[in-house]
């Protein structure tokens, strides 16, 4: 981490002056006409006042300005206004009159405690990373905002010394140490640490990440900040040690025989993709989702983006059994599974529900025919699933629930992950985007961004690609490292699929989230499919990324919008289209890609790794042998 005051003035070694301050008289505090909840109405993305100052205290170098500009990210990202005021920052402008003396560093945090006070009265997080050394001066700025009725949280980056004087970018402590800096703190000058912190920040033990989390947690605590700003997972699994119990339950309850179809979404729910549901929907929820496409978090005055109902058909015969019933158990395959409790039944209205959803009521539809197809109700309640669901299909250690992706981007020390869905094989058109947006990542300032390469493994129509032909290709394709093996992550997304286009891309998107993912790539034409009837695209092919510029409760996450690749003649190899050379492309159709793979021919160079071209081979071949 980077040090937060760097201490321009010492660097340069300015002469220190003592400022002469003339004190000001004859006035009087004026209060606004605008109350501070109007005020909360109108700043920001989440209704609710959310003034306050996190003081962020500790030595030079201890990572209080990475901190602060993360937290400050972070949160505008979720739609909670915040400034982060900088050591450095303010010292050229505010303060720049202002030295080291004694005096002037008292004077210095008086300032910065006012300007604090008055972003915290204007609605606004305030983050201030200053080293602030002396506990009087931190206590003033505290009393400062508690006798305005605003909260004060400090929190101590409580780095070693040792550490700070190794990462000392820019010399300063090894110039302290010869002498050159005079007055520099926790070298010659005290530092006096907080002896009762709001919160105990270690950065040589933790993450950026996990050092904002943990000072969001503390607002989120103190209601300065929604619940759903926490960034955590929401897994429906039965604690450990009540599995046992919570199957001998199972078995004692009314049963409810799932499908394959109704599975993958347990497993969607009980890993946490659709965080923060607790269960299947209800229809409160339900609603929410068909209308707004969000969910409306009322306690805690959050949005979240949930544009497809998650819901659980049943039969008219299971509702007049279990209706009234205060739990019962899914099973499938003859075992028991979940636990539904509180259950809600409500009218499944199929025809309003796929024209919402879909755009279309067309049975030529897969996804429409399942729903016409299934039960008269549907069924919410919170879901309790018993354990892991596994598909013993010589897949399952690819299915890695958010929790797991996220400790994996944490062991690739990632500052940052773009996620690329795709059900269909890849090509070399789709490297091309995934390894421009590395590196237009890495232009920005990025120093280790991972990929998470996720095809979706549910349930798709019968002409797609199954999933264990596209993991063989996706593995062989970073085999022949088109991809880079060091830096992508290969996992599958276990929802199924339901071709609802931009709406189900929106989706798409937000499961992502949860696995802490800061980009997605969006492609042509996201979740769609050929009309039924006409064979034209059911949905137009760039509202997909234009809806996920604009859908609501996904702030903190950047779309990366899809560039058209086709294969370049001239290069050979795939190239992104340009328009004034469209004589040097080529643009090669699955159709096309399918008979070429059937007849066992071979791609144009480039278009394809070879091995993963002998897996399309093998497969379309092996259908045309069956057939």
């Amino acid at each position: 981490m980077s040090d937060v005051e760097m201490n321009n003035d010492e660097e340069h070694e300015f002469k220190k002056q003592k400022t002469n301050l003339q004190r000001a008289t004859n006035v009087t505090f004026q209060s606004h006409h605008v109350s501070r909840a109007k005020r909360g109405q109108v700043l920001g993305q989440r209704g609710g006042f959310r003034g306050c100052t996190v003081w962020l205290t500790g030595l030079s170098g201890a990572g209080k300005t990475t901190i602060s500009f993360a937290l400050e990210e972070y949160l505008v990202s979720h739609g909670i206004p915040a400034y982060s005021l900088d050591g450095d920052n303010v010292r050229t402008g505010l303060n720049k009159n202002l030295g080291f003396t004694p005096e002037d560093r008292e004077e210095n945090i008086r300032r910065i405690s006012e300007v604090a006070k008055l972003f915290a009265d204007g609605g606004i997080v305030c983050i201030s990373a200053f080293i602030s050394p002396y506990s009087k001066d931190r206590e003033n700025a505290r009393q400062l905002h508690e006798e305005s009725g605003l909260q004060f949280f400090e929190c101590f980056v409580n780095t070693p010394l040792e550490i700070c004087e190794k990462r000392d970018v820019k010399g300063l402590y090894k110039k302290a140490r010869a002498g050159q800096i005079k007055g520099f703190t926790g070298i010659d000058s005290a530092y006096e640490p907080p002896e009762n912190p709001d919160l105990t920040i270690k950065t040589d033990e933790l993450s950026v990440d996990e050092c904002v989390q943990m000072i969001v947690q503390v607002l989120e605590e103190n209601n300065v900040v929604p619940s759903t700003t926490v960034e955590t997972v929401r897994e429906l699994f039965v604690p450990e040690n009540r599995v046992e119990a919570a199957k001998r339950e199972a078995e004692s309850l009314p049963q409810l025989e799932i499908n394959k179809l109704d599975l993958q979404w347990t497993q969607v729910l009980a890993e946490g993709w659709a965080t923060p549901l607790t269960g299947f929907m209800r229809e409160r929820e339900y609603l929410q989702s068909q209308h707004f496409g969000c969910l409306l978090d009322i306690h805690a005055r959050g949005v979240t983006n949930q544009s497809i109902p998650i819901v659980l058909p049943c039969q008219t015969e299971d509702k007049k059994r279990l209706e009234g019933c205060a739990a019962f158990s899914l099973w499938y395959n003859n075992k028991p599974v979940a636990i539904l409790r509180t259950p809600e039944f409500y009218e499944h209205r199929k025809e309003e529900r796929c024209c919402r959803q879909f755009g279309t009521n067309n049975r030529g539809h897969p996804y429409v025919k399942i729903i016409y197809e299934s039960g008269d109700w549907l069924v919410g309640g919170d879901l309790e699933v018993l354990e892991r669901i596994y598909w013993n299909d010589g897949l399952d250690k690819y299915r890695l629930t958010p929790t797991e992706l996220r400790t994996t981007f944490r062991k690739l020390d990632a500052d940052c992950v773009f996620a690329f869905q795709l059900r269909n094989p890849v090509h070399n058109g789709h490297a091309l985007l995934m390894a421009d947006t590395k590196r237009r990542l890495l232009e920005r300032g990025y120093e280790r961004p991972v990929l998470l390469l996720h095809p979706l493994g549910g349930w798709v129509k019968d002409d797609d690609v199954p999933l264990s032909v596209r993991m063989e290709q996706h593995r062989a394709i970073l085999d022949e490292k088109v991809l880079d093996p060091a830096s992508t992550v290969l996992a599958i997304f276990p929802s199924p699929m339901m071709y609802a286009g931009p709406t189900e891309v929106q989706w798409h998107a937000k499961a992502r989230m949860s696995t802490g993912a800061n980009f997605y790539i969006v492609g042509r034409d996201p979740a769609g499919m050929p009309h039924p009837d006409t064979a034209k695209d059911l949905y137009e092919a760039t509202h997909g990324a234009k809806v996920l510029t604009m859908a609501p409760g996904m702030t903190q996450l950047e779309i990366v919008p899809f560039r058209v690749a086709a294969y370049n003649k001239r290069l050979h190899k795939m190239d992104f289209f340009d328009p004034e050379k469209k004589n040097d492309f080529e643009f090669i159709s699955g159709t096309k890609m399918r008979t070429m793979a059937r007849a066992g021919q071979n791609p144009p160079d480039g278009f394809m790794a070879p091995k993963a071209w002998k897996v399309m081979v093998a497969y379309y071949q092996s259908l045309s042998n069956t057939q």
